[in-house]
């Protein structure tokens, strides 16, 4: 058992997300790791998801007033948010810590922002723990000091190493983030089968595209989870919970083809009947036929592609280190192979114009993809483009990519580059096949989120 438990009072904790504006509605897997790793150290932990439940801040607090200690999980969109969750809390006499992607990329704003006690850095189990042991055990404030930490008390940074061995990480706390239980609004809008789930079988991605913060969150390492444990949390979730679909939401699920095929093998060993896809995207350059084919065997009925543009110039500005060839070989190949198959692509990236957004609208629809999601891009902390545009200063967090345009590169105008997503939509989607792939998966339940997004694309305002 735990030191916790037997040289120290018990101690409880929570761990909350804010209710936001969202279409996007699904299991929090960091907030639920989190749980279940404390849980496993004997440690009282409550998760209260104010997004799922729709509470607004007020309402958590009242929630949460069993526990001594408060985590909250933020994101740069809702920043704002938790700036007015953390301070009621503390008004409620919680101690308060933040984590998240917002706080690993911005620490010292976040700290100064939420007047939280403690901000934790990167990846944050074995962090958390410790904090809450010292805590616990009564350690005075300004000698708590361990990597991956700061806090009001002591800001200077120490680097916490990654978690070596992914195993020793149990799988989410499922039963306080049960997927029966969540919102019909999962990742990609419209799925196969209720009730789904999201899983992860790797942390972190080599790559790095300008756009995005993984390459400051992750120092482009990837681990990959013991592929039989992942198929566990499939079957657990299958047997348990009556799980039908599930939603692989890896940064890159194929990177390792031997760690993707192993997955699907362990699928087929067992004969675990069950939908999944890969909505969070692939890259192109990593799949063949081979492999789509066992993937398709296993459960696999869509893919998505992180394409971002249709201009090789603009692929190039941002790192992605792909081909437009070798995108349109892979979606053709997972067309052939009897996928659904979905691109992402981003309007706004360095060097955009009225020309390369047409590019990119006549490549999505040139290619055969079922569903397409057109975004202008968001200038996110952390990203290499967040540095280079110098946004470190930046102090709106309403910036959003469904609702206004962040930046506007030097090579366009706002009103074109506002108009470009919904013009992008209309073309790509009012097609017969499109319109049919939607209908084929739209369910009564999910039509107020589907109306939502539809509104969402055509609200875009320039500022």
């Amino acid at each position: 058992m735990s030191r916790i438990m037997k040289d120290t009072p018990a101690i409880r904790v929570a761990i909350t997300r804010p209710k936001y504006d969202t279409h996007l509605i699904t299991p929090p897997l960091g907030i639920g790791y989190l749980s279940s790793y404390l849980k496993s150290k004997h440690i009282d932990c409550t998760v209260v998801d104010g997004l799922n439940l729709g509470l607004e801040n007020k309402e958590i607090v009242k929630q949460v007033k069993h526990a001594q200690i408060v985590g909250i999980s933020v994101l740069s969109y809702y920043f704002l948010k938790a700036i007015d969750l953390s301070k009621r809390l503390k008004k409620a006499g919680k101690i308060v810590i933040i984590g998240g992607p917002h706080a690993s990329t911005l620490p010292y704003l976040t700290l100064s922002k939420t007047h939280a006690d403690y901000v934790v850095i990167g990846e944050g189990e074995e962090t958390l723990y410790k904090l809450v042991e010292l805590i616990a055990k009564g350690t005075p404030k300004k000698d708590i000091h361990i990597p991956g930490l700061i806090s009001r008390y002591h800001k200077k940074f120490i680097d916490a190493p990654f978690i070596a061995d992914l195993s020793s990480i149990p799988m989410p706390d499922w039963d306080q983030i049960d997927p029966r239980f969540y919102q019909k609004a999962p990742h990609g809008g419209v799925v196969k089968y209720f009730p789904l789930a999201p899983i992860m079988t790797t942390r972190g991605c080599p790559y790095e595209c300008k756009f995005c913060a993984s390459p400051l969150l992750w120092k482009r390492r990837i681990r990959y989870r013991n592929p039989k444990e992942v198929v566990d949390e499939i079957e657990y979730l299958v047997n348990t919970k009556g799980i039908k679909e599930i939603q692989m939401e890896d940064d890159n699920f194929t990177l390792k083809r031997e760690h993707a095929e192993a997955v699907c093998k362990e699928i087929l060993k067992r004969h675990i009947h069950v939908a999944w896809s890969t909505p969070n995207g692939i890259r192109a350059d990593r799949v063949d036929e081979k492999l789509l084919r066992l993937m398709k065997k296993a459960g696999c009925y869509a893919v998505a592609f992180g394409i971002e543009s249709g201009n090789q110039e603009i692929l190039a500005n941002i790192h992605k280190l792909e081909s437009l060839e070798t995108i349109e070989k892979a979606v053709r190949l997972a067309h052939k192979v009897g996928f659904v198959t979905q691109g992402f692509f981003i309007f706004g990236l360095p060097g955009e114009t009225k020309d390369t957004i047409r590019n990119t609208i006549n490549f999505a629809k040139r290619i055969p993809l079922d569903k397409a999601q057109f975004l202008t891009l968001d200038v996110i902390p952390g990203s290499a483009l967040w540095e280079e545009l110098r946004f470190r200063n930046k102090v709106n967090w309403h910036i959003h990519s469904y609702f206004e345009v962040s930046w506007v590169p030097p090579t366009i105008d706002k009103e074109t580059l506002a108009k470009a997503q919904s013009q992008a939509f209309r073309e790509f989607f009012f097609r017969p096949r499109q319109m049919l792939t939607v209908l084929q998966f739209m369910k009564v339940s999910q039509l107020s989120y589907l109306f939502k997004r539809l509104k969402d694309t055509k609200v875009l305002k320039v500022h």
